[in-house]
């Protein structure tokens, strides 16, 4: 099976090195000179909660040659058109597309290039790119915390989604979700309430739940994310094996002081982890709130959810993108007198 990962950054060129360790061959695909020039000469340096270099194949997008039978995506969703039409022409007869991307792009991809070439995987670690050539694992390098979630958005588990769930189990648990789009409610959650936050703020995911006013927030988001969900008739899937709706919805004030103490244990493993969204600003780029929390209000708007705090902390980032504000723990202030 020949490989792709195209957008090759921090989440990519780990996976890259964990497979080409393991003598699996990978084409890392980047638009970042700097970046692949030093893969090329020095191998992709893991750090962080693990520490190896491995030699890599690395690539620009113009010296791809394909066919590829899966090219694992892991760009922005900014200009998701744009890319998939691109990448269309190098998948192999039956290749797919396997987006790691977050939010939900797989409805986009199937539009372009059909359901059939398109799967999906929600990623359960996190990652940042220190420089040229050099990833930190910011996740506990245990098999249940390197953990993805994988499916169709529509057709039942085949050959080539077992195929894909061997390939990415050379480097944590998979789980094959037939309810896909739960799997990626669920993922969609913890972006929204963990990333959203962070970035936000200016900090890590750690930070967030060791200030209690900011998980406070955080938690409103959650529940914002949940009750969408429900209205929207999504059944949410488990993450890493834990029912995220058992733990964390409440409704009544009991239930919710508890769920809020249990917070900072869930992300104990995670708390390492800075968002990509706070990585795209410290580095001038736009982030993709509009595909995060954007995509919480949108589909509270048509599911007749009110959506406040996602709808803040969306309006917050574009703020911080315009340059009128910046990340900051000050930022929390922003959320008072919300209801």
């Amino acid at each position: 099976m020949k490989i792709a990962i195209y957008g090759a950054g921090s989440l990519g060129t780990i996976l890259g090195a964990y497979l080409t360790k393991a003598g699996t061959a990978a084409d890392l695909v980047n638009r970042n000179r700097a970046h692949i020039e030093a893969l090329r000469k020095n191998g992709a340096r893991v750090t962080g909660t693990v520490e190896f270099t491995v030699p890599v194949t690395a690539l620009l997008p113009e010296e791809m040659t394909g066919p590829y039978d899966v090219i694992f995506l892991l760009t922005k969703q900014l200009d998701n058109e744009n890319v998939v039409r691109f990448l269309a022409p190098f998948l192999s007869e039956n290749g797919v597309i396997c987006s790691m991307q977050n939010g939900i792009p797989e409805p986009l991809i199937a539009s372009i290039i059909g359901a059939e070439k398109t799967l999906g995987c929600t990623i359960g670690w996190g990652a940042t790119l220190l420089g040229p050539g050099v990833a930190e694992l910011t996740s506990e390098p245990d098999h249940e915390s390197l953990s993805f979630s994988l499916g169709r958005l529509t057709g039942p588990v085949d050959d080539t989604v077992r195929e894909i769930k061997n390939i990415l189990e050379i480097m944590g648990h998979v789980d094959i979700d037939e309810n896909f789009m739960g799997a990626r409610w669920t993922k969609l959650l913890i972006n929204a309430t963990f990333s959203g936050m962070a970035t936000a703020l200016g900090c890590t995911f750690g930070e967030v739940v060791d200030n209690k006013e900011a998980r406070s927030a955080a938690h409103r988001v959650m529940k914002e994310c949940f009750d969408t969900a429900k209205a929207a008739g999504i059944k949410l899937e488990p993450l890493q094996g834990k029912n995220l709706s058992l733990l964390f919805d409440y409704r009544g004030g009991l239930k919710r002081r508890i769920a809020f103490m249990l917070l900072p244990a869930a992300m104990k493993k995670h708390r390492r982890l800075k968002p990509s969204m706070l990585q795209d600003i410290e580095n001038g780029k736009p982030t993709e709130v509009d595909a995060i929390n954007g995509a919480v209000s949108r589909a509270g708007r048509e599911a007749g959810v009110p959506t406040p705090f996602n709808d803040k902390t969306a309006e917050i980032i574009h703020a911080i993108e315009a340059g009128t504000i910046k990340p900051s723990m000050d930022n929390l202030a922003r959320f008072s007198g919300i209801s």
